[in-house]
């Protein structure tokens, strides 16, 4: 069993998950995955700072030049496209300890009655698509 997020949907995948009316087994698995995220989506930012850096002009010491928390970016298009790609790079979450919890999302997900709509919407359609291929063994 195996779900794969895009890093650039974490953030968004965190907030639905986290606003989802759940209690006992399906509350902590929801939790349990959300710290997955979380873990992830801290990883995706330092990378992005990095990535700022290297693509930022430097200083007469080499460091990059940065002003109120912003890098002052050389090459906008080629932090751009290194960003995309940082950010369609996948979080996998394997079975093993994770199968249970997998399976519980995967059912909170396939019986959830709530509405949605505009960007909670798009991202509820991408994680039931991420959890539609997985297999309940």
């Amino acid at each position: 069993m195996q779900v794969k997020i895009e890093n650039g949907k974490l953030l968004q995948a965190m907030s639905l998950l986290f606003n989802l009316p759940l209690k006992g087994k399906q509350s902590r698995h929801r939790t349990k995955l959300i710290k997955l995220l979380e873990a992830r989506s801290k990883e995706v930012e330092e990378q992005r700072i990095e990535l700022a850096k290297e693509h930022s002009n430097k200083d007469e010491d080499g460091n990059a030049k940065s002003s109120d928390g912003k890098y002052d970016i050389k090459n906008m298009e080629a932090f751009k496209k290194d960003l995309q790609e940082l950010y369609e790079e996948e979080l996998v979450v394997e079975g093993g300890d994770n199968h249970g919890m997998l399976k519980t999302v995967k059912q909170i997900l396939f019986s959830c009655d709530q509405e949605f709509k505009g960007n909670d919407a798009t991202i509820y359609d991408y994680l039931c698509d991420q959890f539609e291929g997985v297999e309940d063994k």
